[in-house]
Order: C-alpha cells, then structure tokens, then sequence
C-alpha cells in the first residue's frame, strides 16, 4: 500500500475532524483570496473613475485639488476659467471633444454640476463604460436635470419630479433658487463613481440660477427675473470651473499640457488623470494593506489549526504508529505518511478555498454592481492568486514537519507499551 493511500484510509478514519481541518483552511484561503480580488478591483475601479479623459484642465492648482473638486466635487476650486479661454483651447486641433463643468450649487447636500450634451456622449468610466440611463434622457430643457443613482435612492426621486436648487455647496444652505425650480430629465444608472452623487443640469440652467444675482447675493422682488423671462435671455456662460479633454492622439497629450499650463492669459493647470488619481490612492490606499494583512493573519490561524490538530491526534494515533513499525515501517515511511497528511490538507483545503471564493464572488457580484456600483470581473486567478496558494501550501507543508519529526522520534516501545 502507498504512502498516499494509506494517508487517506488514515484520514478517512478520523474523517470529521479531517474535514473541520479541511473547512477551516478553505474558508482561510477563500478570505485571503476573496479579499485580494476585491482589493484589485476596488484599485481599479478607483483609477478608472475617469476613463477615456486625456486631460482635466482647471484654475492653478496642485493636481490633486483640481482632481478632487473636477472629478470627486470635493472641496472648491482656487478660480474659475473664462469661456473665452475654453472656448480657445477647446478650438486646438489635437482636441476632440471636451465636457466643461461649472460648480458651485447643491441640492440637499449633493453637488450641482453644470454641463453640456458632450458629457452623455464622451464620458466613460471603469472599463470604457459610458454612462446609462436607469430611466429617463438626458436633459434638452433649459430647466431639466440629471441625478446620479445614489441622490434618486437616497432622495426617493424618479423621472418627471420638481426639484428646488440651492445657492452654495453646504448641505443646508439659506438661500434656494426657488424661482426657478428644475424637473428631473432621467435617472442614471449607478457607475461607483462620484457621478452617483451630483444633479447635472446644462450651463445655460447655472446661468439662468443665477441671471438676476449680483455678487453672489440674492436679488429683491423688483429685480428678479422669472424662469420665463430668462428663457428669452442671452444664457452663454461667462466663466466656467474646469474642463475635460479628450485628444485626437494621445501622443499629443503632452504637448497640449505645456500649451495649457504656459498660458499666458491665464493661469492654469493641466493634469493627466490617470497619474493623478494613481497618486491619490498612494494616500488613501493603506486601508487595503491593513485588510489583506488580516486576511494573512487568517490564513495563518487556519495553519496553525491544522498543526493544533495534527498534534493533538498524535497521541491517540500512538498505536497506529506502532503497529505500523510492527508491520516494517521505517521511522521514515511514518515521517513521510505525516507529511503527506499535511500535504492533503493543505492542497484540499486550498482547492476548496477557491471553490468558495468563486462562488461567493457569483453571489455577491450582482449585489456589489447595484448598490455599490463596483464590478467585480470573474477571471480565472492571476499570477499573484497562484502564487499565494502555493505559498500557503508550502506553509502548510512546513508546519506539519513539526508533528511528523515527533512522530518520527517515537519509538516502537513507546507505541506498544500505550495503555488505552
């Protein structure tokens, strides 16, 4: 009889504390595994909150607070750029197409993002994704507006409902433009990005909020000017807060950076968002080293469980041993059958471990795309992947050394003399 065949009939003989040992590894395995796959995906769905855009243009800024009020309307930008310098860097010959943003009102705490038709048409997200419509259009009324999935759940909003703005970014702000209330054009579908959490409405709607406004203060009774009487005005914009770029080559990406940032009659900043957002998760990304470490310190209780088991069964298992020397087994062949032990524990434990890793990953991947908005893809494992099970398996393999050596040290007296 092999030594592999005798280490199973050996294991089939303490068969359920074999399969709790085998369990407890798999679900180690599945949560380090489980935890690394969303980890990479998290990192990549992050990075790729803004896809396609070669560049994002703002006032003179650091990269990141450009970044973080252009894309994740976070905090507020340093300037505003005048529509006759977007209107002329929008006119290079390497650009394509551009989608500007004009920032400074909210509604119910979530940011007002003015903008044009380009940003349903060219905007891409995650992998090359564009935006979608849960239900409704894009907005083509001067008083229609778009709202992120997130402000239609939080909210209870729909299609076709009355919404009032208010003037600023705080979330209860004192001043509302209730002359001009908007009707919500569409519901998009959840993205994960910052996009599930703004009201979109056109550049002409900013401007039209704010026609009757002087320095920022609201107009009285004599000077204000109804939501009809500002249809019939000259609504083009007068400056606005950022811009995105998209190139006809890429190759041209950084000279149109240079041109931006040496623009002499205005002082701005051009970014690559891609580095940006690179950079930005160097500095929330720690979170995910302190997760996978607790995902290793799993795993590792997993194998010293094994071991535990191993050992502790050492001595119940003292008679095997003996007759098993009393039938001419060397102490090596006992060496070899403990370490084969180890060996199947870990290897099942390990294959089991990717079963419910994929299978957890089918389950829970629906649910992650709808109220999360993040896609976790179903491949097969990576390089990374393999290497840590092998790891883990060469880790298993090592500790069982520890109850193979005792065994290998007990001698036929010992396991003949046993008093049960």
């Amino acid at each position: 009889m092999s030594i592999l065949h005798l280490a199973v009939k050996s294991l089939s003989n303490r068969k359920t504390t074999a399969l709790l040992t085998i369990f407890s590894i798999a679900i180690s395995v599945a949560l380090l595994l489980g935890v690394e796959r969303v980890r990479v995906e998290a990192r990549n769905s992050f990075t790729s909150t803004v896809s396609g855009t070669d560049l994002v243009v703002g006032a003179r800024s650091s990269s990141l607070n450009l970044l973080l009020y252009s894309v994740f309307h976070l905090g507020n930008a340093t300037n505003n750029i005048t529509w006759e310098t977007y209107q002329e860097l929008s006119s290079n010959k390497a650009v394509a197409w551009t989608i500007p943003i004009a920032l400074g009102d909210s509604h119910q705490g979530y940011r007002v993002v003015g903008t044009a038709q380009t940003l349903f048409e060219y905007f891409r997200f995650g992998d090359d994704q564009p935006i979608s419509f849960k239900n409704g259009k894009p907005f083509d009324d001067l008083y229609d507006a778009v709202i992120g999935s997130e402000v239609a759940a939080a909210l209870g909003y729909q299609a076709g409902q009355e919404i009032v703005l208010s003037h600023g970014v705080e979330n209860r702000s004192l001043q509302t433009h209730q002359d001009k209330p908007f009707r919500i054009s569409g519901v998009l579908k959840p993205t994960g990005t910052p996009m599930d959490r703004v009201v979109m409405i056109s550049l002409e709607g900013i401007e039209a909020l704010h026609i009757d406004w002087v320095n920022g203060a609201a107009p009285n009774a004599l000077f204000s000017v109804s939501a009809d009487r500002a249809r019939a005005m000259d609504l083009q914009p007068s400056s606005i807060t950022a811009y995105f770029v998209g190139l006809k080559s890429r190759v041209a990406a950084f000279r149109y950076q240079r041109a931006v940032n040496e623009y002499r009659q205005e002082a701005l900043t051009a970014i690559l968002p891609g580095v940006a957002l690179g950079e930005l998760w160097q500095l929330v990304g720690s979170a995910e080293k302190a997760l996978l470490a607790v995902s290793v310190m799993v795993v590792i209780a997993g194998l010293v469980g094994m071991l535990t088991t191993i050992l502790t069964s050492l001595n119940e298992r003292r008679r095997e041993m003996a007759i098993l020397r009393s039938v001419g087994a060397r102490p090596w062949h006992i060496f070899t059958l403990m370490m084969t032990e180890s060996l199947i524990y870990a290897i099942t434990g390990t294959l089991l471990g990717f079963l419910l890793m994929y299978g957890m990953l089918f389950a829970i991947q629906p649910v992650l795309q709808m109220q999360l908005g993040l896609h976790i893809t179903i491949a097969l494992p990576g390089m990374f992947e393999w290497i840590l099970a092998v790891a883990i398996v060469i880790s298993a393999t090592m500790l069982g050394a520890v109850p193979a050596w005792r065994a290998y040290k007990n001698s036929l007296a010992d396991g003949l003399t046993v008093r049960l």
